[in-house]
């Protein structure tokens, strides 16, 4: 049996400033098929090689799937569609398969916009991509597809949505295939070598209200750091990859593992430079690490500052104050470390003087880079429900960080845009002039003017933050800005109660506490003590109720009954007077 997949062409002039990113879902993808005798696999980076709809339509004809996937985030999904669509007309005997983030929540919408996608694999997709795998090759789909976990398909015209698969538990047994890659094709333009994204854990413990991945990948789950290393060894050995940014949305959440992870890139003398994106207090806890940190090879950290004015950090539960930005940024570049401020704007309450305050506060805090993101809604995020009809602009193709979806309430989008791009003409301007060439570490020196090169690089070929698409070159364009907006996209709500429940269900008779996780930022170490390892089992009689938002304590949540002070809120109650409510 033959399945191929294909990854999606899709360019916005966001992350793509800084080079050619692999899709490591492939991969992951194509290591679970190989592992349980499915060898047939093929890829196609539509994406990397800029493949349009007509050349996507000789080489999907040249193999005869049975099976043909392809993933989309939110501003790929149309692409996607698209394409399975190409698929659906050019091998319409093949089973076409959709998966990610965007149709797991939003498959209602997807299937009724797309109804030649015959199946969406709903949340991790190798146990799922597996099970069809199964299905297709007894001939037994239509039969089996109901009994088929994290699925989501039209049966006589309806949606049908089965129970969600559970999370992968032992994330050592994907081990993926990285050989379907065109590795000499992705290139991290700073260091002009190859890149990889591997993770060091999946999911996240804290639930930010801009974002969606703790929804996603559903709980917590960390790899062992040697295995991590091993894996890196490889890239390095058999794909001659130079540079690595760990895919975790915050690597550093389980400190202990993380200083292993640094610990045996010492040990074992890995020569490789690599990034990762944290957290501010996860910089400030870790003071004394960050020379460790450094020679175990991290150059960069992305740090998740959001906003400069403390009103915004609350908004977006950040648990941060600005003198705490301010520490973090001067505790990396202390201890040799690239340091990048991040910054969300273009919320409604935006304006020319906000704007101006994430410059000043950029200035006064001195990180090396600066990215100014624009708020980008997650359709199936709670900032997005809670912003209700504030957000006007239901075209997902923009929802990319650098197209103005909200539009502020005392300024337009064209001013919106160009006041940031004022923002990072400054900063790069004196950065390029009066820091970077006079920085005296050799290799600090060189990565920083590799970054400005791929700025200057996107900027010259009017890539960078989608500008030549939109038409910007600067304030006087402002009046013939055409942001491309197809209007006749609506609103549709997120489908996520099934999720809900289903991850839910999960937990009713055997629960690891470690797995009740649902803070909204933690104050301390995300603790992983050794009895925490031992399995939990719930009373039958019991079930575990999850309510995401509390306040912390220390990165747990536990029952009131285990830990009344601690102001969790995963609550255990009989199942009948569950079942009543």
């Amino acid at each position: 049996m033959k399945i191929l997949l294909i990854h999606p062409n899709y360019h916005s002039g966001g992350a793509e400033i800084a080079g050619s990113w692999p899709p490591a879902w492939v991969a992951y993808l194509a290591g679970a098929l190989k592992a349980n005798g499915f060898e047939d696999v093929d890829f196609i980076d539509a994406m990397t090689n800029h493949f349009e709809d007509e050349e996507m339509r000789e080489l999907i004809g040249r193999v005869k799937p049975d099976i043909i996937g392809c993933t989309a985030i939110t501003p790929s999904i149309y692409k996607a569609q698209d394409i399975l669509k190409i698929a659906k007309e050019v091998h319409p005997e093949a089973l076409t398969l959709l998966g990610g983030i965007h149709a797991t929540f939003m498959y209602q919408q997807v299937l009724g916009e797309a109804p030649w996608i015959d199946v969406i694999a709903r949340g991790e997709g190798e146990n799922i991509m597996v099970n069809i795998a199964k299905a297709v090759n007894e001939g037994q789909w239509f039969q089996k597809r109901r009994e088929i976990r994290g699925l989501a398909f039209l049966e006589d015209g309806q949606v049908v949505a089965t129970p969600a698969e559970p999370p992968v538990k032992d994330l050592e047994q994907i081990k993926p295939d990285w050989s379907l890659l065109e590795w000499e094709k992705y290139i991290y333009i700073p260091t002009g070598t190859r890149v990889a994204i591997p993770n060091l854990a999946r999911g996240c413990p804290f639930t930010c209200s801009f974002c969606s991945q703790w929804m996603f990948w559903r709980n917590y789950r960390i790899r062992d750091p040697k295995a991590v290393v091993d894996e890196i060894v490889e890239l390095k050995e058999k794909h001659g990859v130079g540079f690595f940014i760990l895919a975790d949305e915050e690597p550093t959440i389980n400190k202990k593992k993380f200083v292993q992870f640094c610990q045996e890139l010492i040990d074992r003398k890995v020569d490789i430079l690599w990034g990762i994106n944290t957290r501010v207090t996860d910089i400030l806890r870790d003071e004394a690490d960050l020379p460790m940190y450094r020679e175990a090879g991290m150059v960069h950290v992305s740090l998740g500052t959001e906003a400069a004015a403390q009103l915004q950090l609350d908004r977006f539960n950040k648990e941060t104050t600005v003198a705490q930005n301010k520490k973090a940024v001067q505790l990396l570049k202390k201890a040799g470390i690239v340091v990048e401020a991040q910054f969300i704007v273009g919320l409604e309450n935006e304006t020319v003087e906000t704007l101006e305050e994430t410059y000043k506060m950029a200035m006064d805090w001195g990180p090396d880079m600066a990215n100014w993101a624009m708020y980008t809604p997650w359709p199936f995020s709670d900032l997005f429900k809670e912003l209700g009809d504030k957000v006007e602009v239901f075209d997902y193709s923009k929802y990319n960080f650098v197209t103005p979806i909200m539009k502020p309430d005392a300024i337009d989008r064209a001013t919106l845009l160009d006041r940031t791009m004022h923002n990072y003409r400054r900063f790069y301007m004196n950065r390029a002039f009066f820091h970077y060439p006079w920085t005296l570490d050799r290799k600090r020196r060189s990565y920083l003017l590799g970054c400005l090169w791929a700025y200057m690089k996107s900027g010259f070929e009017r890539k960078f933050y989608d500008l030549g698409r939109v038409g910007y070159w600067g304030p006087q364009t402002k009046k013939t800005l055409n942001f491309n907006f197809d209007r006749s996209k609506k609103r549709v709500d997120a489908s996520m109660e099934n999720w809900e429940m289903a991850h839910r269900d999960e937990k009713r008779r055997r629960v690891d506490p470690m797995e009740i996780v649902a803070c909204g930022g933690g104050k301390g170490d995300y603790v992983e003590p050794e009895e925490a390892k031992a399995e939990f089992v719930m009373p039958d009689d019991v079930v575990v109720e999850e309510r995401c938002g509390c306040g912390g304590a220390g990165g747990r949540c536990k029952s009131e009954a285990e830990a009344p002070q601690s102001g969790g809120r995963a609550f255990a109650k009989p199942r009948a007077e569950y079942a009543a409510e």
